[in-house]
């Protein structure tokens, strides 16, 4: 039976709890839009406490599938997390960036005259089934009890810890050398990130992520999902309510 989403009546289902599918805008933080959201139910109902939480991090520079549970559905979470997730997205070839992605700058330049759609292709074919993958140092893993990116910005050097992932499927859907735009499916705890770096290693060549959506996450779609202004503009509009 398929999870209601985006389905509230009173200010009681918010307790009760919600499914809430929002598409993250750029340069949001999933935590920006939980704290978004939490406070708009707050200042609706008067609540002075109301859990909400996200299932499952997107990256600041990412845009796309949310998951946010409220109240009673908030217990959900981590089976929600543990779902495979599709992505959508581009990457630049020949050049590198300490985060893999373009929130910092170009480090490095190779070599792409030697690529063709069919060698990335076949890369991209090898890199499918379960392995190791390294997390960017860029990322929210924690170190010590301090997140990687914390200290990687204040230049410590971090050791990261490989952990396994599978990648269900990643193609081309889009090829005009150095860009790259593709399609991933994968499971939980996969960095795209890692993923567009790898490729560009085993290219003989350099990669970074330069544009990520997430489209799917289990059985949610993004095409289920609202941007944070109409979310909130209808808890705004939306009754009280009475809890027994």
């Amino acid at each position: 039976m398929q999870t209601p989403v985006n389905v509230f009546q009173s200010g009681d289902d918010f307790r009760t709890g919600t499914v809430l599918l929002v598409d993250k805008p750029l340069d949001w933080t999933s935590f920006d839009v939980v704290n978004k959201l939490r406070f708009a139910i707050r200042k609706r109902f008067g609540f002075r406490k109301i859990k909400v939480g996200h299932a499952g991090t997107l990256d600041p520079r990412a845009t796309g599938l949310l998951i946010i549970c409220t109240g009673k559905m908030t217990k959900q979470i981590n089976d929600f997390m543990g779902a495979d997730k599709v992505y959508t997205g581009q990457i630049k070839l020949g050049e590198t960036t300490p985060s893999y992605d373009s929130e910092t700058e170009v480090n490095g330049t190779y070599p792409v005259e030697h690529i063709s759609r069919e060698l990335v292709e076949q890369a991209m074919r090898q890199m499918l089934g379960t392995h190791d993958q390294t997390p960017p140092v860029f990322s929210a893993k924690k170190i010590d009890g301090k997140k990687a990116y914390e200290l990687a910005r204040k230049g410590v050097e971090v050791q990261m810890r490989k952990a396994p992932v599978t990648i269900h499927e990643f193609e081309i859907t889009h090829f005009d050398l150095p860009w790259v735009e593709f399609r991933a499916k994968c499971s939980k705890g996969t960095y795209i990130r890692s993923l567009a770096h790898d490729l560009g290693l085993n290219l003989n060549s350099g990669a970074y992520l330069t544009a990520l959506r997430r489209t799917a996450s289990g059985n949610f779609s993004v095409d289920q999902s609202e941007s944070v202004e109409s979310l909130v503009e209808r808890i705004g509009e939306t009754p009280p309510g009475e809890l027994p």
